[in-house]
């Protein structure tokens, strides 16, 4: 087992947490990288982020972990699509958790929900408990339930230590009156992530508006591919377009900075709602 780096805590580096969290989406060791030099505390390290974000190989959560000392957290979803699984793809789920905290991540991001679209809080239970004793965040599975807000009271029962949301909408923004509400009704039993569109522009208004302290970015940039040779007449992928064969994407470190200056003002400013009390480590 490796050893764990990166702390599950804020801006400071004294052991004490800090209002303002940021953890950034990544998909590959480069865009880690660009993460922490950009001043980011946490990364969600994923695959396949077109389907919204799959289990990456154990190979890249080793190098993730290996070139980055922040806090490091795995993506634990067998596939793309909803997030009803069969006992087969829960067990795998149960294998792919064990490898990433052998691997030394400190938590891992999961949900699982029944056919009714409800939080599946058993199963979610059963997972945690493989997890221990890392941190578990209940992904934004939350937002494709009838009522997110409604469905909180089941993650808490089912162990997570935080909860990703956008309040039930496409972007964060436009689920700011949900996100605080959320917040509000989590009290100090579960944190409340605000994720989904997330910019240095918005996340002012966003931390305002919900009394959060806890954010989720992607920052993904699309950039040419090095390849100069194009093949106009095959797709390899289900990308609906020939350029998106020759894109690539990833974070950069200007990106997470502006991002993390702009919680910085926020954390300086007197709050207008009272934040959440912190759980965990």
């Amino acid at each position: 087992m490796q050893k764990q780096k990166g702390a599950d805590r804020g801006w400071t580096n004294d052991g004490n947490a800090a209002a303002m969290q940021l953890e950034i989406c990544v998909d590959s060791v480069e865009s880690a990288m660009a993460a922490e030099r950009g001043g980011a505390r946490r990364v969600e390290l994923c695959s396949d982020l077109r389907e919204g974000g799959i289990t990456p190989s154990h190979g890249l959560i080793a190098q993730v972990r290996r070139h980055i000392a922040i806090g490091l957290f795995v993506i634990i979803r067998p596939r793309g699509g909803d997030f009803c699984y069969s006992d087969r793809e829960l067990e795998l789920m149960e294998y792919d958790i064990a490898h990433a905290r052998d691997l030394g991540a400190n938590g891992v991001t999961l949900g699982v929900l029944t056919e009714q679209a409800h939080v599946d809080v058993k199963r979610t239970r059963r997972l945690i408990k493989r997890a221990e004793p890392l941190h578990v965040t209940f992904h934004r599975a939350i937002d494709m339930t009838p009522d997110p807000a409604a469905e909180l009271t089941s993650v808490i029962e089912s162990g997570a230590h935080r909860v990703l949301t956008s309040g039930g909408a496409a972007k964060a923004m436009h689920g700011l009156a949900v996100i605080g509400h959320m917040r509000r009704l989590a009290d100090s039993r579960i944190r409340v992530m605000a994720g989904g569109g997330i910019t240095a522009q918005t996340v002012g208004q966003i931390a305002e508006a919900t009394g959060t302290t806890e954010f989720h970015a992607s920052l993904r940039t699309q950039w040419p591919s090095p390849v100069g040779y194009h093949r106009e007449d095959v797709l390899l992928g289900d990308t609906r377009a020939r350029e998106g064969e020759y894109l690539r994407y990833g974070v950069r470190e200007e990106e997470v900075r502006a991002l993390v200056g702009a919680l910085q003002r926020v954390d300086e400013e007197p709050a207008s709602a009272p934040a959440t009390g912190e759980i965990g480590r």
